[in-house]
């Protein structure tokens, strides 16, 4: 926990599904923080309205729960009425490299006196079809440059990617350079986290916030139906218990580099 401002305790949670999981926050959320002594939240809210998407109330649910930045993937610009959002709120993200978008950035910074927290947004381009995208790498280079003008002395990356190889490669190429390279996008909680070598915590995907009996949060049926006959049903969360994954790590501000990192689900 923070000790004078000398350490920075960060939690980062995994891809929030549904209204379920926003009420969950609601009523979960601000006591594990205070139980955890958590300093600073990212959430990624991407698919966090009734169906894909986000939205004004859900992103406003997740935001009163208790997050700093909210983060976002593919599906960020899904919903119209929640573009013009990205550009009165600068914590809220859509990533940076995404094509064709018009609302927004992929990039925040948060002063909170003791230490300046740069957040940036991020788009795998292997598997999603995102051809147009801009490279991550090269995009990670240059928004760790504007995050070290603006003074940021942490800085998190939220890579919203599907190949576990994209996500590993970025972590090893961000490594001592930022303090976090955590991904998201495929809601299934890995186990490999980790400080890297030169003080980057890393991890390939931080889970779920979503329903515990599904399909990446999707009602069970609907996919196999989809993987069985081909069937090309309309995605629906599934309901029952919610549980929140993320990742719960602590960041020196005097080196930018983390101290340990610890998987965890409530």
């Amino acid at each position: 926990m923070l000790l004078g401002g000398e350490i920075l305790r960060i939690l980062a949670i995994g891809d929030v599904c549904g209204e379920q999981a926003t009420k969950k926050l609601l009523s979960a959320l601000p006591k594990f923080k205070k139980e955890n002594g958590v300093d600073f939240t990212l959430i990624n809210g991407e698919n966090s309205a009734g169906s894909n998407g986000i939205s004004k109330q859900s992103s406003e649910d997740i935001l009163n729960a208790g997050a700093d930045v909210i983060s976002g993937g593919n599906h960020t610009l899904h919903r119209k009425d929640f573009r013009p959002l990205l550009d009165e709120n600068e914590r809220l993200l859509r990533p940076h490299n995404l094509p064709s978008a018009e609302y927004g950035s992929g990039y925040c910074l948060v002063d909170m006196g003791y230490a300046k927290v740069a957040v940036i947004n991020l788009l795998g381009q292997v598997y999603l079809d995102m051809h147009e995208a801009e490279n991550p790498f090269t995009c990670a280079d240059k928004l760790i440059e504007k995050a070290n003008e603006d003074g940021a002395n942490i800085i998190l990356v939220d890579f919203h990617a599907e190949a576990t190889s994209e996500k590993k490669a970025l972590g090893f190429y961000l490594d001592g350079r930022v303090s976090a390279v955590m991904g998201t996008h495929t809601h299934v909680q890995t186990n490999d986290a980790t400080v890297l070598k030169n003080g980057t915590a890393y991890i390939t995907d931080l889970g779920m916030s979503g329903p515990v009996y599904s399909v990446l949060g999707v009602e069970p049926e609907i996919i196999i139906e989809r993987f069985k006959n081909g069937e090309k049903g309309r995605f629906v969360f599934a309901e029952g218990e919610v549980a929140i994954e993320g990742l719960l790590f602590e960041v020196d501000p005097k080196t930018s580099k983390a101290l340990w990192v610890k998987t965890v689900k409530f």
